[in-house]
């Protein structure tokens, strides 16, 4: 209930007027039936956008810290995404990357929609970065499609190391549906999933437009100091996702 509650009423009206939300390929999402949503990841408010035009419901997977933290705002942070049916991972234990894979197989099996950022957090700059291959080896490992998500525009909203927001145009590009069929019973196989989580990365720089980066995000936030993320790093070798 809190879910349609939060999108019809409480918090989609505000996201209207202060992003003009357009949305593209919104007929590449089945009317039922599991699948994987891949997109980029700009913001927080991807998370917030994407349900919101999508008529369907949309399961991410939250990291756990949203649904751990102390005090009141962690109660609340708690209860947001608890209420809006999110899943929590724990990404620092040892068998995080399985966890995380355990948890997306089971809102797979039960026929919903699963949200994933393959980058595996939030471009510290703009670009697209490499992407991850937990996304591939669940979508091996469940054999449904994955359809490549493209948003534009939340970073101008909601801008790096900016606690408000402001009015940007936002908009959602969806690619059509890739069916990985043709690796059947190969999940595991690391250069499999490389390859193929390389051709979603791929039609996701077609789709948003952004310069693709061969480096993990995480990795480019580790090298940059505090003082300066989220400004124009130094160029790295470029390498298109295929």
């Amino acid at each position: 209930m809190w879910y349609w509650l939060f999108k019809y009423v409480l918090i989609g009206p505000l996201l209207v007027a202060l992003g003009r939300p357009t949305i593209e390929g919104l007929e590449n999402v089945p009317a039922r039936g599991p699948m994987i949503l891949a997109s980029n990841h700009q913001a927080v408010l991807d998370s917030f956008y994407l349900p919101l035009k999508v008529p369907r419901r949309i399961t991410f997977l939250a990291k756990s810290e949203y649904f751990t933290g102390p005090g009141l705002k962690g109660a609340f942070q708690k209860w947001f995404f608890s209420a809006v049916g999110q899943v929590p991972i724990d990404r620092t234990g040892a068998d995080a990357a399985q966890d995380a894979l355990n948890a997306g197989a089971r809102v797979i099996g039960k026929g919903k929609l699963l949200g994933i950022y393959p980058e595996g957090t939030r471009s510290p700059d703009g670009r697209l970065y490499k992407g991850k291959t937990g996304m591939a080896r669940l979508a091996l490992q469940t054999g449904v499609q994955v359809v490549p998500v493209a948003m534009i525009g939340t970073d101008k909203m909601n801008p790096i190391g900016s606690r408000m927001w402001r009015p940007a145009k936002i908009t959602i590009k969806i690619g059509k549906p890739i069916d990985f069929s043709r690796f059947e019973g190969m999940a595991g196989n690391r250069f499999v999933e490389r390859a193929v989580t390389d051709e979603v990365m791929y039609e996701l720089m077609l789709l948003s437009g952004q310069e693709y980066v061969d480096v993990y995000a995480a990795s480019m936030k580790k090298s940059a100091t505090p003082a300066v993320v989220g400004t124009e790093p130094e160029r790295v070798p470029e390498t298109k996702a295929s």
